[in-house]
C-alpha cells in the first residue's frame, strides 16, 4: 500500500497503528515513531535506554528504618520528595517509635507535617496507621502487600516502596504520577487507574525489574518527561515513543 501521510492515528497505542490520510474523529493524532517496537520490546527498550540515562536512579526520601520510609512515603502524596526529606529531618528526631505516632496529639502532628500538603489528613493516616501497627503487628511495619494494604493512608503504590526499599521483596510497580504520565505516553498501557497500569507493566517487563522501572520512569518524568512540556528534543525515547513531539 503506499503512504504518503507523515502522521498515523494511534486508536490502540497497545494494538495497531491505523494509517490515514485524512482527519478521523476520536483518533489521537501523533507522529510516527522512528522505531516502532511492540509493547513488550518497547518497555523492555525503554528501560536499556533509560538505564544509561539515569544510572543514578533510585529512592530520593530519606530513611533509616521501615517505619520512617513508611511515613515518608505517606507524606509524600501530592508533594514532593525534596520538600517532605525537609520536614522528615526534624520529625524523625521527635517521633523516633510507632508508639510515638499513635500516641500523638493529632493537631501538634498536623503542624509538623503542615508544609507537605493535606496535613490534615496525613496526620490522621499517619497516627491511625501507626496505631494499627502497634495493636496488630507489635509496632513494626509488615513485610507482606496483604498487611501492608490494610493500614491506613497505604495503599499498593506506598506498599511496594516500603517492601523493595526496605524489605527488598519485589510484589509489584509502584505507579506515581510519573510512573503513570510516562506509561501512557509511552503507549505502555490504555488505562487511568492506577491499578490497573501497574498489571500492565507488570506483564511488559520480567518480575526482577518491576521496581528498576518504578525508578527509571520517575526520574526520567522529573528531569525530561515533564507534565506540562516534555523536552523532546533531548529525550532518548523519542525515536521508540509514540507521543514524541505531539506537545506544544
Amino acid at each position: 500500500m503506499n503512504v504518503t501521510s507523515q502522521y498515523v492515528y494511534l486508536v490502540n497505542p497497545l494494538k495497531v497503528f491505523v494509517e490515514r490520510k485524512q482527519p478521523y474523529t476520536g483518533a489521537t493524532v501523533v507522529k510516527r515513531p522512528e522505531i516502532f517496537l511492540e509493547p513488550k520490546a518497547r518497555a523492555l527498550k525503554v528501560m536499556e535506554l533509560l538505564e544509561k540515562e539515569h544510572a543514578d536512579a533510585k529512592i530520593a526520601l530519606h530513611y533509616s528504618n521501615p517505619l520512617e520510609l513508611l511515613v515518608s512515603t505517606i507524606l509524600s502524596a501530592q508533594s514532593t520528595d525534596e520538600q517532605i526529606n525537609k520536614i522528615t529531618k526534624s520529625l524523625f528526631k521527635k517521633y523516633r517509635t510507632t508508639e510515638d505516632y499513635a500516641n500523638a496529639d493529632l493537631e501538634e502532628l498536623e503542624q509538623d507535617i503542615k508544609s507537605s500538603g493535606f496535613y490534615h489528613n496525613k496526620a490522621k493516616n499517619i497516627k491511625n496507621c501507626c496505631k494499627m501497627l502497634v495493636e496488630k503487628h507489635n509496632g513494626r511495619v509488615p513485610k507482606t502487600m496483604a498487611e501492608l494494604i490494610e493500614l491506613p493512608g497505604v495503599a499498593r503504590k506506598t506498599a511496594n516502596i516500603v517492601l523493595f526499599n526496605a524489605y527488598g521483596i519485589i510484589a509489584g510497580v509502584a505507579v506515581d504520577t510519573h510512573v503513570r504520565r510516562l506509561a501512557q505516553r509511552l503507549g505502555l498501557t490504555e488505562n487511568e487507574d492506577p491499578a490497573k497500569i501497574e498489571l500492565d507493566l507488570m506483564n511488559l517487563v520480567p518480575k526482577d525489574k518491576w521496581m528498576r522501572i518504578t525508578d527509571l520512569l520517575i526520574f526520567h518524568g522529573r528531569r525530561v518527561c515533564i507534565a506540562k512540556k516534555p523536552r523532546c528534543d533531548v529525550c532518548v525515547l523519542n525515536k521508540i515513543c509514540p507521543s514524541a513531539f505531539t506537545f506544544d
